[in-house]
């Protein structure tokens, strides 16, 4: 036979299942309810569910059933009108038959009557989360176990012993099956010391631009606990808590595949496993937070690194020290060492715990999956998660609010961790008020000397005018020594043609004759012969000027001597 895929919703006078039986012969089927019990069955399927309240048959009851969808859907009058079912998301427990859940072990141990006692919960009862502690008594070598014990309630051990190459990374602690409580302790503590790192943790301290947008994520929980406020009464509030937290398609079906187990504990294994239960709801808050609801490859990671029941197998004496490990862990292994993320994780804790077992559940089958899709941290499963999922279906919501108020009242702060990160802070701090200090002295020594720079650049711009002057004469200088230092042949050419008082006609024959106007200086004009020897270049000259070239008289010149040379041929 095979079960079916199921859901229940109930309203104040009716209870609603809804099975999913596709391909079933739905010309034969069956359906007894009366009292707890509820029986389907349509061939191949077959549905047995033992309900949290009374179904009464008086002719209210309703079926119908959608070919499409191959859903049957069966309205079940409740004996107490108004009366809430609990827990009817809470699919293992459902599926478990009624019997087993008061049915005594077939095989008790011998003069452990006491325990047996001690494991049915009364609602009634005050739990009290303050283990009994015993005298020191020294025991001789000979009777000691040589096997220790870890996992959900401390029931298992030897597990280690057979996988211990395939597990070593999925665990911190060496040989644990030979490893007593208080030896792993002091090796968990040696191994945080060691693993803590001053200056990752100073830098998330002063550059938390990331870590206060973590703080800002609300994960789900966020949301469904702010809706419980609206509430109108407790009662109602309590009721409404199991309402606000919907389950997947997938987490539904894992819920049908666990396997319904009785846990035989003691009062000791009880507190063990509500301790428990909050360091690994701790290290998942977490890592929801820090990821923002999006789970990567280094989720299994942080979680059983965050948390020393799965990495170190610890037990706890009291909440206060799980969250004081708890928060050394957060400084010491992942990406984000704040201790602001610590008392946060605290905080969303507190809510789920408050949400009740539903809101447990839901984050319990989310780090099954995540451990599931992880090897080798699926062996955490076994040990550990798998028994919770099925465990917490059966909690009282009274001893889960108990916890959350226990957890609420505890108060942690960084001295007692020990990692002395108060002194490490002020060290940090002064570091940066004397890096302050002297930057400031350095931007005022620069300030003074840029307001005596005006004075500097005066003398500058005087050197600079002073120079250029110099330069300017003598370049002048350099010019005139060209000038004065060209050759005497040349003067001795352009001398007849460059005196200011001197003009050069041209007659109509064509001949070239120099006029002097009786102002020229130094050396007479050049005699006949001095042109002769030059006629060529007279010629040459002639021939140019022929385009009636002339140059005139200077206004205000006197009359002089005239002379006039006639071209010969030399």
């Amino acid at each position: 036979m095979l079960t079916p895929a199921f859901d229940l919703s109930q309203d104040p006078d009716f209870l609603t299942v809804a099975i999913r039986v596709p391909y079933a012969r739905v010309s034969e089927f069956d359906v007894y309810f009366e009292g707890f019990d509820f029986k389907f069955y349509a061939k191949p399927y077959f549905l047995r569910l033992t309900l949290p309240g009374r179904i009464v048959e008086n002719g209210n009851e309703q079926g119908t059933y959608d070919a499409d969808k191959g859903i049957f859907t069966i309205r079940l009058p409740k004996e107490t009108p108004g009366q809430h079912f609990e827990g009817l998301n809470m699919l293992t427990a459902l599926l478990a038959p009624r019997k087993s859940r008061t049915a005594k072990p077939l095989v008790e141990e011998i003069g452990a009557s006491e325990v047996s006692e001690e494991v049915p919960d009364d609602d009634d009862e005050e739990f009290d989360w303050e283990i009994e502690q015993t005298p020191y008594a020294e025991v001789s070598g000979s009777s000691l176990n040589p096997q220790c014990h870890y996992g959900f309630g401390n029931l298992r051990s030897g597990v280690f012993q057979r996988l211990q190459d395939e597990l070593s990374d999925v665990i911190d602690i060496k040989d644990p099956d030979f490893t007593p409580a208080a030896e792993r302790r002091q090796k968990r503590l040696a191994a945080e010391l060691a693993k803590f790192d001053s200056d990752h943790y100073l830098a998330d301290y002063f550059e938390d631009e990331a870590i206060e947008q973590v703080l800002k994520y609300n994960p789900w929980w966020i949301d469904a606990h702010s809706k419980t406020k609206s509430s109108l009464g407790k009662t109602q509030e309590q009721e409404n808590h199991a309402e606000l937290v919907c389950f997947s398609e997938e987490e539904k079906y894992q819920l049908r595949k666990f396997v319904n187990k009785s846990y035989l504990l003691d009062k000791r294994a009880h507190h063990q496993v509500y301790y428990s239960l909050i360091d690994i709801l701790l290290a998942y808050c977490y890592e929801t937070r820090v990821t923002e609801g999006e789970k990567n490859v280094e989720s299994a990671w942080n979680i059983r690194k965050l948390s020393p029941t799965l990495c170190w197998f610890e037990t706890w004496a009291n909440v206060h020290e799980i969250v004081v490990s708890f928060g050394r862990r957060v400084l010491c292994y992942p990406l984000y060492r704040h201790f602001k993320l610590a008392a946060k994780a605290c905080e969303d804790t507190i809510k789920i715990l408050q949400l009740g077992k539903a809101a447990v559940l839901k984050c319990l089958l989310d780090i099954h999956k995540i451990f599931q899709e992880n090897d080798p941290a699926y062996i955490l499963n076994d040990l550990y998660i798998s028994d919770y999922c099925v465990w917490i279906q059966k909690a009282k919501s009274k001893k889960l609010a108990a916890l959350a108020e226990a957890l609420k009242e505890v108060s942690l702060t960084k001295a007692q961790l020990g990692l002395e990160l108060e002194e490490l802070e002020a060290a940090a701090l002064l570091v940066q008020e004397e890096e302050a200090e002297l930057k400031a002295a350095h931007s005022g020594s620069r300030q003074q000397a840029l307001c005596s720079s005006p004075e500097a650049g005066d003398s500058e711009e005087s050197d600079s005018t002073t120079s250029s002057g110099t330069e300017d004469s003598d370049s002048d200088s350099e010019q005139e020594e060209l000038r004065d230092g060209q050759p005497e042949s040349a003067n001795s050419l352009q001398g007849p043609f460059v005196e200011e008082s001197s003009a050069l006609l041209i007659d109509d024959g064509g001949h070239m004759a120099v006029q002097n106007t009786g102002v020229s200086q130094g050396k007479p004009l050049a005699s006949s012969q001095a042109l002769g020897s030059c006629g060529a270049l007279i010629e040459e000259l002639e021939e140019q000027l022929k385009t009636a070239v002339q140059i005139s008289e200077p206004q205000g010149a006197t009359t002089g001597n005239y002379s006039s040379t006639q071209d010969r041929d030399c």
